[in-house]
């Protein structure tokens, strides 16, 4: 069976991110046998005056596969957040099974797609959940946290959503690679331009100094873009990337 389980809230400006504990916690479960762990996706939620966050108002989420115990990831996560959520943090806990299917599912990304332009709160999050029947759990502080992991999983089942953790470097900006070998080479999927097209295997692509993979229909995908004058097309920097 497969989940997707998401946290939120578990830093503050002194400490390393929510990405960072994402990390250590799927490595922990790993040696314990719990699972086999996807990459990580970032989602970004609404930047409000309104919306308590640390830096960015983002969530993490990753996939849980070959998961035989999903209680024992529930118990395991929960001990870690407590144990590892920073000082004045809200840290939050969502987990879901990817079988929601049908009206539950539209509902949950729906959520999540709200969370990304409308202030939302911790009883709108809980009440949802408890319709649904997933789980859905604060660890410290006020327990916000609950908003974003819950619409982060909501976003990352969209598959629409989210940028995957950690960069790439593949060879200095402006060099000149097949967009077949960079996909190879990065663990993409596809190279494509922003109007969701794909680009064939031979066309010539710009590298960037740091390279990204996003999330488009569920799958790693990298973006590309023309490059002026001449229109050869070129990956998309980091800069240009915020808006995922």
């Amino acid at each position: 069976m497969r989940y997707f389980l998401c946290i939120d809230d578990t830093d503050n400006l002194e400490t390393k991110g929510t990405g960072w504990l994402t990390e250590r916690a799927c490595d922990g479960m790993k040696e314990l046998g719990l699972g086999a762990f996807s990459a990580i996706s970032r989602h970004q939620l609404f930047v409000h005056e309104d919306v308590p966050y640390t830096s960015h108002n983002s969530s993490m989420c990753v996939e849980v596969m070959e998961c035989t115990d999903p209680d024992a990831v529930i118990r395991y996560m929960q001990d870690f957040l407590e144990r590892n959520g920073a000082p004045g943090s809200d840290p939050g806990l969502c987990m879901v099974p990817e079988t929601l299917s049908g009206e539950a599912r539209e509902r949950l990304i729906s959520f999540g797609n709200d969370a990304k332009c409308t202030v939302l709160n911790k009883g709108l999050a809980y009440g949802l959940a408890g319709e649904l029947g997933v789980h859905l759990s604060e660890h410290g502080g006020t327990g916000d946290g609950v908003v974003g992991a819950l619409a982060g999983v909501g976003l990352r089942m969209g598959g629409e959503d989210g940028r995957y953790r950690g960069w790439m470097h593949l060879g200095p900006a402006g060099t000149a690679m097949p967009a077949g070998e960079i996909t190879r080479l990065c663990g993409a999927d596809h190279v494509q331009d922003e109007a969701d097209n794909g680009l064939a295997d031979e066309t010539p692509v710009l590298l960037q100094e740091r390279i990204k993979l996003i999330r488009r229909h569920g799958l790693p995908v990298l973006l590309a873009r023309p490059d002026a004058p001449n229109g050869t097309m070129r990956l998309l920097h980091k800069s240009e990337l915020k808006i995922y």
